[in-house]
């Protein structure tokens, strides 16, 4: 461990890995909202932050649990489906609090082309806000989709034990594995089409 008169003790979030304070800075230094993607082996959370004063202030969020409970989403909330829609989902949220421009804050995350953080940017801004990105790092259509899940469901089919295995979770909510990118474009209408809705209400109220 070092020591002496100059060394200076790091951050503890810094010492956790859980903070990369250089590239805070710079975010915070920009003025601009943050897109915060936060994966977990089930889940997917999605916020847009700005930093304040007394500390970051959480402006819109969107987490894979809503997809199934107001959308209808009947496979995992950890896939890259899921990640493309809860990012989706947070970017009309986004739009609907005044948002038109964010910076992708990827933590310590290792960014890796088509991985599910890009997968999440990509619903993001299909949803109209402006991120800047390379279209090279997002995940291919028919991947978003769920084609790769699809295809390997198919390859266990002539196995029974193992699908069941494997895809217990989609079996039990009355989701057959195949038929994933079809599902995945329905809910995705749904998304789309409840934010319009919104819209066309606001300006009958106006």
């Amino acid at each position: 461990m070092a020591t002496g008169p100059r060394y200076r003790v790091p951050f503890r979030r810094r010492k956790e890995g859980r903070t990369n304070y250089r590239a805070r800075r710079a975010l915070v230094l920009s003025g601009v909202p943050r897109l915060v993607v936060r994966l977990s082996l089930k889940n997917t959370l999605i916020q847009i932050i700005e930093a304040e004063a007394i500390g970051d202030k959480v402006i819109v969020s969107a987490h894979s649990h809503e997809l199934a409970k107001s959308y209808g989403w009947l496979s995992t909330g950890g896939n890259i489906p899921a990640a493309y829609l809860t990012g989706l989902l947070c970017g009309y949220k986004a739009l609907a609090k005044g948002v038109d421009k964010a910076f992708l804050d990827v933590g310590l995350h290792i960014p890796s082309k088509g991985t599910r953080l890009f997968a999440a940017l990509k619903g993001f801004v299909d949803s109209g806000v402006e991120v800047p990105h390379g279209d090279e790092i997002f995940p291919d259509d028919n991947q978003l989709a769920g084609q790769q899940i699809a295809d390997y469901a198919g390859q266990l089919s002539e196995e029974p034990e193992v699908y069941k295995q494997k895809f217990s979770v989609y079996l039990k909510k009355g989701l057959r594995p195949e038929k994933l990118p079809e599902h995945f474009s329905a809910v995705k209408a749904k998304v789309s089409s409840s934010f319009n809705q919104k819209v066309k209400e606001k300006k009958v109220e106006a």
